[in-house]
């Protein structure tokens, strides 16, 4: 749905899953429970604020300081 789809890591493949499990734990220290939300709603309203800032604005250390969005090329816009 909204062209999402479903991908499995490698079994036995401990790159790609420490990838995943990096994302997880960034997700909740700096979304999840990063300050008091006063709902389950609240909480998932700000969601796609935070994938937002995450792929465009926020600095990864792997990408030299760079955004996820940086290295896309054929953005829409």
């Amino acid at each position: 749905e909204a062209g999402i789809k479903h991908k499995r890591t490698r079994p036995y493949r401990p790159q790609t899953n420490g990838k995943v499990e990096r994302f997880n734990r960034i997700l909740q220290e700096e979304w999840a429970y990063a300050k008091a939300y006063n709902s389950e709603a609240e909480r998932q309203a700000c969601y796609p604020d935070f994938i937002e800032y995450y792929n465009q604005r926020r600095p990864h250390t792997a990408l030299k300081g760079a955004s996820p969005a940086s290295r896309v090329t054929n953005q829409p816009g």
